[in-house]
């Protein structure tokens, strides 16, 4: 019996570091999103950086609530108040590249800025866009530059 190829699911998915990059990024897949009539799932990822060790990490630091704001922050600065019907934000921990990979399996799309900047060093998207366009089992849309995404007509 031959397996059946799985269908893409109606899912834009794109990586947001907080970065003017990842904001392009952002503009971007939201037009796809609307092109297509699919769901924007936007990701911000975390890892603890383990280069300087724990003591080096404030006993206070919530690394989740921190990449929550940066993320609410990067979406009310793209949006403002139109935010895309039903766009999902998620923030994860791991690696930015491996949770990006994870989180577009069976996506219509992965979008990512060319380089980017975040919280942390650990978070730069100029790795992270080769990594995900080279290991991505979905089209990777990589945004270079600054050129306004069109508007999608309505």
């Amino acid at each position: 019996m031959t397996a059946v190829p799985r269908a893409r699911e109606a899912r834009i998915v794109v990586g947001v570091d907080g970065s003017e990059s990842s904001l392009h990024a952002l503009r971007w897949a939201a037009s796809f999103a609307a092109v297509f009539g699919a769901q924007l799932e936007v990701v911000i990822s975390w890892e603890y950086p383990m280069t300087y060790g724990w003591a080096a990490i404030a006993p206070d630091w919530d690394p989740q609530r921190e990449m929550a704001n940066v993320l609410e922050d990067a979406v009310s600065a793209t949006f403002g108040d139109q935010r895309p019907p039903g766009m999902q934000l998620r923030v994860l921990e791991g690696g930015a590249a491996k949770v990006l990979l994870d989180v577009s399996a069976g996506a219509m799309m992965l979008v990512v800025g060319s380089r980017g900047h975040g919280g942390f060093t650990g978070l730069l998207l100029g790795s992270v866009s080769a990594n995900v366009a080279e290991h991505s089992s979905c089209p990777v849309f990589v945004v270079h530059g600054d050129e306004l995404a069109p508007v999608p007509a309505t």
